[in-house]
């Protein structure tokens, strides 16, 4: 009999704190700090009641990804913002070390463990977006990202849009928007570790005008949202 999956929630950009030590830094930047940059609105409610209704372990960070950002590639440029790009190199090693290889091998390690003991791994990244964007309007409601080339997240993206469908018709549920599954981040680089029959790491996007109206009515999209998770979990 195979065994269940196991599934695991994370939040890379769940708030804005920024640690006493580097407070410094952030002078002439506390406004961005409470911006779509800083951090992303509502993900870290959604990955807390996702962990609660699923029984998942969760990983949330409260540091501002203006720190540095758990969601970016070791060597991308954007590591680090132009709050700490500058900071002198032992200071931002201290950030790198302390901060992002500390949560993001936490994980990688859960994953692993998980799969050394014939579990799948099904990883649900919980992040939110700006309805506008470089004047943009953002034409969505929900994003579901995912690699098209392994079939497992391909499927289980299309169940929940399915059931999303289902439960909240009024909802707009697009795939791989407003960006693409495998562009640079957490999932795209633990794909690069795992393989797809063990591994699926599906980036879940909320549109932060929904955080914003708040109340009742974001309650009740959250809730829809992990209903019609758990429902596309268990037409697996």
């Amino acid at each position: 009999m195979a065994k269940p999956d196991h599934i695991l929630i994370t939040c890379e950009h769940g708030g804005n704190r920024i640690p006493p030590r580097y407070r410094h830094l952030f002078a002439g930047f506390e406004d961005l700090l409470q911006t779509h940059r800083g951090f992303d609105a509502g993900a870290l409610v959604v990955a807390k009641e996702l962990a609660a209704v699923l029984h998942a372990p969760l990983f949330a960070s409260t540091t501002s990804r203006l720190l540095i950002d758990l969601n970016r590639s070791i060597d991308h440029p954007r590591l680090y913002s132009e709050a700490t790009r500058a900071a002198p190199a032992a200071l931002r090693r201290a950030i790198l070390e302390t901060h992002y290889l500390q949560y993001r091998d936490q994980v990688e390690t859960k994953i692993a463990a998980a799969i050394a003991r014939g579990r799948r791994v099904i990883h649900i990244s919980s992040h939110s977006f700006t309805p506008v964007l470089d004047g943009n309007v953002r034409n969505a409601d929900i994003g579901l990202l995912y690699d098209p080339a392994r079939r497992g997240e391909t499927g289980l993206c299309r169940r929940w849009q399915v059931q999303l469908k289902t439960l909240a018709p009024e909802l707009i549920v697009r795939r791989n928007y407003p960006y693409t599954g495998k562009s640079d981040g957490f999932t795209a680089y633990l794909r690069r570790r795992f393989p797809a029959a063990a591994y699926l790491g599906i980036e879940l996007e909320l549109n932060q005008k929904h955080a914003v109206i708040g109340g009742r009515h974001w309650r009740a999209l959250r809730g829809r949202v992990i209903e019609a998770l758990r429902l596309a979990l268990a037409d697996n």
